[in-house]
This record gives C-alpha cells, sequence and structure tokens, in this order.
C-alpha cells in the first residue's frame, strides 16, 4: 500500500495541502479511548444499518428478488473498495507529515486534497446526506402514525381520501416539529448518547420481529414473485442500496479511534458482508411474504396486533431521538462556516424547520430513500473517493490505476444522472 512508501516525492508532498486551524472541526474528538476489533466491527455495522433496511422488501418488490440481491452485493463491495480508498488517501497524506495531518473526517480529506473547494463539496453533500437521513424518519414517522391510527381518514375528517391523508401526515409532522426544536437545541450529545444505544436494539429488535412475521406468512402462504425487474427499476435499486449502505463519511472516525488498524480492509470487508446478507434476508423475506402488497415501509404491512404496534410505535420513537444524533454533523458544519464555530441556536432551528418541510411533500419512504441514494449518497460513495485517489495518487499509480478511478467516477455519474432522474419521475407521478 502507498502507506508504506518511505520517501515520497517532494513535488508531490507539495500539492497536498495541510488543513489550517480555521478549516479544521473533527466530528470526533481524537482523545476517546482507542477501540478494540470487535467494538470496530460494532461501529461500523452501526454506521451502515439504519431506516434505509425498511425499505428493501419494497425495493425487491420493484426490481424482482435475484436483482435485488445482486445490486445489494455489487454496491457493498463497491462501497467497501471505495471505503479503502479513502483510507489510503489519509494514510498517505499521514506518511508525508509523519503523521501530523489531524484528518479525522472526509471534510478534512477533502481539503487536504483539493483545498478550499474540496471540504465545501464535502460539506455540501455530507449537509445533504444527514438532512436526508432525518426527513426520511419524519416521512416514516408521519406515515407510520397514519397507517395506524388513521387507515380510513376520509370517513374521519370527510375529505377526500388523498387531501386527508395529506393533512393528517401534515398534523403529525408539525406536531414533532417543537419537540425537535428543543432537542435539536441542546449543545452537546452526550445526554443523548444513550439513545443511540436504544435505537440500535430498536432496530435489530424490529427487524427480527419482521423476519419471524415474515416466516410465519411464507409457510402459511406462498406468493407470486419476479426475479428480475425491468432495466428502469434497475437505477432505482441502486438508489435505495446507495442509501442503506451510507456510511463512508464514517470510515475515517472509526479508523482514526482503532488500536490496531492494519486489520481495517478485513473488519470493512466483515461487516459489510454481515450487512449484506441481513439486507437480502430481510429484503427477501419481506417481498416472498407480502409479493405484490408489498408497501414502501414494511412494517405497514404488519396486522394490527400489539405485537406489531409496539414494533411500529417504537421505531417511531428510536427515529424521533436519533434526529438530533444525526443532525449534529450538519451543525458542526453550518455554525462553523456561518458563526465561527459557535453555537448557533437559529441555525439549528433553521434547519430543522426545512427539514419539516421538504417532509411534507414527499409521499413515499423508499422513493425518497432512492432519490438520496441516486445524488448525494452516489457522489460521497463513488465519485468523490475515485476523484481524490486519481489526485492523491496519479503520480504514483499507472494507468490501470488511473482508468480504475476514473472508471469509478464515470460509474458514479451515470447512476448519479440516471438514478436522481428515475426516482424524481417516481416521486412526482405518486403525487398526481
Amino acid at each position: 500500500m502507498v502507506s508504506d512508501k518511505k520517501n515520497p516525492s517532494p513535488s508531490s508532498s507539495r500539492k497536498l495541502n495541510s488543513p489550517p486551524a480555521e478549516e479544521t472541526t473533527p466530528l470526533i474528538d481524537n482523545t476517546k479511548p482507542l477501540s478494540s476489533h470487535p467494538k470496530t466491527l460494532a461501529n461500523v455495522f452501526i454506521a451502515i444499518v439504519g431506516a434505509g433496511v425498511l425499505g428493501m422488501p419494497y425495493a425487491f418488490k420493484r426490481t424482482g428478488w435475484i436483482m435485488g440481491l445482486l445490486i445489494l452485493s455489487f454496491i457493498a463491495a463497491s462501497t467497501t473498495y471505495c471505503m479503502t480508498l479513502l483510507v489510503q488517501i489519509r494514510r498517505k497524506l499521514d506518511s508525508y507529515e509523519n503523521g501530523t495531518t489531524n484528518i479525522s473526517s472526509f471534510g478534512d480529506l477533502g481539503f487536504a486534497v483539493c483545498g478550499t473547494l474540496g471540504r465545501f463539496v464535502v460539506d455540501v453533500l455530507i449537509t445533504l446526506s444527514q438532512a436526508g437521513f432525518c426527513i426520511g424518519y419524519l416521512i416514516f414517522i408521519a406515515n407510520t402514525l397514519l397507517h395506524l391510527f388513521h387507515d380510513e381518514p376520509s370517513s374521519d375528517l370527510g375529505l377526500s381520501s388523498g387531501m386527508s391523508r395529506f393533512t393528517v401526515k401534515s398534523l403529525y409532522i408539525w406536531g414533532c416539529f417543537p419537540f425537535q426544536l428543543g432537542l435539536n437545541s441542546i449543545k452537546t450529545l452526550t445526554h443523548l448518547a444513550p439513545l443511540s444505544i436504544f435505537a440500535d436494539v430498536v432496530d435489530i429488535g424490529a427487524m427480527g420481529v419482521v423476519m419471524l412475521e415474515d416466516l410465519r406468512l411464507i409457510m402459511r402462504r406462498r406468493r407470486e414473485v419476479k426475479a428480475f425487474g425491468g432495466v428502469s427499476v434497475f437505477f432505482y435499486g441502486m438508489g435505495v442500496a446507495l442509501f442503506g449502505y451510507e456510511g463512508i463519511a464514517m470510515v475515517l472516525p472509526i479508523e482514526s479511534e482503532m488500536k490496531d488498524n492494519a486489520k481495517l480492509n478485513k473488519i470493512l470487508a466483515l461487516s459489510m458482508g454481515l450487512t449484506t446478507l441481513m439486507y437480502g434476508a430481510f429484503g427477501a423475506l419481506g417481498y416472498f411474504a407480502f409479493g405484490d402488497k408489498t408497501k414502501d415501509i414494511i412494517t405497514s404491512n404488519l396486522g394490527t396486533g400489539w405485537i406489531s404496534s409496539l414494533v411500529q410505535l417504537g421505531l417511531c420513537i428510536n427515529f424521533f431521538f436519533t434526529f438530533p444524533l444525526m443532525m449534529n454533523p450538519v451543525y458542526e458544519i453550518v455554525e462553523r462556516r456561518f458563526s465561527g464555530g459557535r453555537y448557533s441556536l437559529w441555525l439549528r432551528w433553521l434547519f430543522v424547520l426545512i427539514v419539516s418541510l421538504v417532509a411534507l411533500f414527499v409521499p413515499n419512504f423508499a422513493d425518497f430513500l432512492s432519490l438520496v441514494g441516486s445524488s448525494v449518497c452516489c457522489c460521497l460513495g463513488f465519485i468523490l473517493p475515485g476523484l481524490f485517489h486519481l489526485l492523491a495518487f496519479k503520480d504514483e499509480q499507472g494507468c490501470k490505476g488511473c482508468s480504475l478511478d476514473i472508471g469509478i467516477m464515470i460509474f458514479g455519474v451515470v447512476l448519479a444522472i440516471s438514478g436522481t432522474w428515475f426516482s424524481l419521475m417516481e416521486i412526482l407521478s405518486a403525487k398526481e
């Protein structure tokens, strides 16, 4: 690997930027205790697994179950490779500066390779991705509560079905708004840290309950399913998968916390492999259980029993309290850029308002996952790692290495354009 090079050329080292103090605001405190290999494996798993898994069965319905499994495997392998590219870049920069580059985040890496423009692009994309995750949380909460308590809204409100569902969904989102203002006003996340453990327990428990219910339904009745969808839904499935695997921005902070980072690549491969098996099983079982009736949020397919209701409410509570945790990187970025790194209440409230307003106008959970995955996550996961690696290693790697980096970038651009277009068409057609 390039990090083993002892004598980098002076011309190469001069092309790399060392971040000045005002440009470095690490997302993770480097004084934290270093992590063992098992803890690192758990950290990678936590960074990857999120709300995206709930849209996997619907994505399998659209793409077909075999195509869905192939897409998941391909995206997992590609994302793992791009994670290793970022690690290679950081290690090369550390070798130039004797380990004093203080690169602890994706933004730091962007600045070191491309200067202020690199950090700006990474900051914008991370802001959009984190805000996109939180928009997905609000959509899930509103749609789930709508399903649980207003299954027939038009009879209650005397309105047309479409207008009634939109009105009730708006009420749930605005009902969360004042509480989110309060939670997002907290300066430090120390008091919210236990909620991340609760979130992981709820996620795993909910997935277990859903998969058991899927198995029970599959044994009772086999539904007709398709193995492959059309070419157009291929890009849709890629977008959903990218959203599900979006944890690439956390690989550098996670490596910074490792006691022994020599085995990071193996840990990444193991974690991504386990996640792929879980995603594949969850998506396939959900589709096999409900067939063409699979909904965009798989928990909406569960019955009205108290167990399914508890699972859905638990997930709502989970995403409600995860919201400020996911928005924290956004606040660190905007406060560094617009308030000199000082706490800014009005900026936090403004972003909570923007996220809530966007959530009001997105009707379908899985379609929104595909949109965020195809646009923002594709840039973070493929285009930027390929670009940064090409710029950092163009003097060392041959034509094969440069061609591979360029190929990753071209693939990312094609997927971003086509997937974003298809997802937007799905969202707009759903609103008509």
